[in-house]
């Protein structure tokens, strides 16, 4: 059925989307702003260590060296000696994407644990540990890596009602004042929606504390967890959703007069709320993600929060009811559009490609929220071209199954919510792949020779390795051959010997390499320094899948 509206409703439907528009594109404008002084960044990756995972050295280390795929702030850095004591590292400086720890006291002889915790950009922090050995490997101490399930679903929880406060509770406060006019059908809805976020946004930043720092929930009071937390980029993003939230609690208590600008700017800080923190505001080019995922939170709080008091107006029959249900879906159209466009640019930068859509978690989650968004917007439409125009028309159960339908809406919008929390735990496809494409290097160190060795990509496949020869005594040593040996005799490879060339650069290079199989492989590199002398040195190299 068509559904044909008077021309008094288009046309305070346009102004309506025209001034929101403006309020919302000059915020955009701000945010690319803002996005081109920030560096981009992914979800952070650990490239490099020294010493290498797993390296035999005659002495103990004066430092450690972390390299990671972009900046990082380490939150907690420990070493676990052979016999288990666990002794905290403090003293550390940040060069680059290196983290350089200095190592507090002598280290005896056995298998030790340097473990690390930072935080990366995107408000996410990642964690890992290397074990090497002094004199000889022996038993390796116990490290707990068991996921904490309980933080873990407080996390979830948490983000759950965050969504429900900024999207149901900000974005009903906004239909409200915009679309109601005044009604007060769900105003309690909303207003219960509201303090649902307001509890949990600051109880997120703890969970996100306790998650930077390792800890369980039991420290949950801790200053130090929630000063953590609020180190982290999710800091800004709780801030920032405290404020849309009080404003948007102040738009349904304050004068009417000024429930709409109120509401208006509740509104706008949702979008930035979610714009200042997690995946997708972290990728690049951020001149465009982070106005998307600001866009994409504003069209997501406009549609869902209109909902329950929509919904509650035509059970209600109230007298505002027609009238909301016609400036709703007359704006509804342009805004799904925007938050769809939105979605599809962000979901292109994260995923990259189809096949990260089956082979990662995030992207499995990704078609999880697809498949209820077609669901979603095949009854959305159904309620817009079938059931609006005898809705405004007066027909009772018209009404009644629209209200129905409306609750429906409601069910599949909290689902949704509950997978894009999900996220929390699932470094995106792009950020993987730009991990998996850095290099692995390693450093060998003999008496008579030394090298620094790269392979790029570190993963199986088609790679090319780079190597720094020099002296024992870390002078110049001018080699005439240089041969690449891999080997890993526990799968039955038998070594791959490639001769290396000198590009030019100092360095001495070897492109015709394929890695066939992931794990530790023995590196070593035969050095011909003269027609009489070979000097022959080796360490492991780990290998991506």
């Amino acid at each position: 059925m068509t559904v044909i509206f008077p021309s008094r409703t288009v046309r305070a439907a346009g102004k309506l989307i025209g001034r929101v528009s403006t309020g919302l594109l000059v915020v955009a404008v701000l945010l690319i702003a803002m996005a081109a002084t920030n560096q981009a960044s992914a979800h952070a990756a650990l490239i490099k260590t020294d010493p290498a995972d797993g390296a035999v050295l005659s002495q103990a280390p004066a430092q450690f060296a972390l390299t990671f795929s972009e900046p990082v702030s380490p939150l907690v850095l420990t070493l676990v000696k052979p016999d288990g004591t666990a002794v905290p590292l403090t003293s550390f400086r940040l060069s680059d994407q290196t983290v350089v720890i200095d190592d507090p006291q002598a280290l005896g002889s056995g298998t030790h644990v340097l473990s690390w915790r930072v935080i990366s950009a995107d408000g996410h922090p990642v964690g890992g540990s290397l074990l090497f050995s002094i004199g000889a490997a022996s038993e390796p101490p116990a490290v707990s890596e068991a996921v904490d399930w309980q933080l873990r679903s407080a996390i979830w929880i948490g983000k759950v009602c965050l969504y429900i406060g900024l999207f149901l509770g900000v974005g009903g406060a906004f239909a409200l004042a915009w679309l109601a006019r005044g009604g007060r059908a769900g105003q309690r809805f909303v207003a219960a929606a509201i303090l649902c976020g307001l509890v949990a946004a600051p109880l997120s930043l703890g969970f996100q504390g306790l998650d930077a720092l390792g800890a369980p929930l039991t420290h949950l009071a801790q200053p130090a967890i929630w000063t953590a937390g609020l180190g982290t980029s999710f800091g800004w993003t709780v801030l920032i959703a405290l404020i849309a939230l009080g404003l948007g609690l102040l738009s349904l208590a304050g004068p009417r007069a000024a429930a709409r600008p109120v509401a208006l700017a509740g509104l706008a800080g949702t979008g930035l709320a979610l714009a200042a923190s997690g995946h997708a505001s972290a990728a690049e080019p951020q001149w465009l993600t982070r106005p998307m995922v600001f866009l994409h939170g504003a069209g997501i709080a406009f549609w869902a929060g209109a909902l329950a008091p929509l919904g509650l107006a035509l059970k209600r029959q109230d007298a505002e009811a027609v009238a909301f249900l016609r400036r709703f879906s007359a704006a509804i159209m342009p805004v799904v559009a925007l938050l769809a466009a939105a979605g599809v640019v962000l979901a292109v930068i994260q995923v990259q490609t189809p096949t990260a859509l089956v082979n990662t978690a995030y992207g499995r989650l990704l078609l999880v929220k697809l498949a209820l968004l077609v669901f979603l917007f095949t009854l959305a439409a159904v309620n817009r071209w079938r059931l609006t125009a005898m809705a405004e028309a007066g027909a009772t159960e018209v009404r009644r199954r629209l209200t129905r339908s409306i609750g429906v809406e409601m069910l599949i919008v909290l689902a949704i919510f509950g997978v894009a929390a999900g996220w929390r735990f699932t470094p995106p496809p792009r950020a993987l792949a730009i991990a998996a494409a850095q290099p692995v290097s390693v450093h060998i160190h003999a008496l008579k020779a030394m090298a620094d060795l790269s392979i790029t990509p570190g993963h199986t496949g088609p790679v090319a390795a780079s190597m720094i020869i020099m002296s024992g005594d870390f002078g110049p040593l001018d080699a005439k051959e240089v041969t690449l040996v891999l080997s890993k005799p526990d799968s039955g490879i038998e070594p791959l010997k490639r001769a290396a060339t000198k590009p030019g650069d100092g360095s001495w290079r070897v492109d015709d390499l394929v890695i066939p199989v992931p794990g530790r492989w023995t590196a070593r590199i035969d050095i011909l320094v003269s027609d009489f002398e070979m000097v022959k040195i080796e360490a492991p190299v780990d290998i991506r899948p």
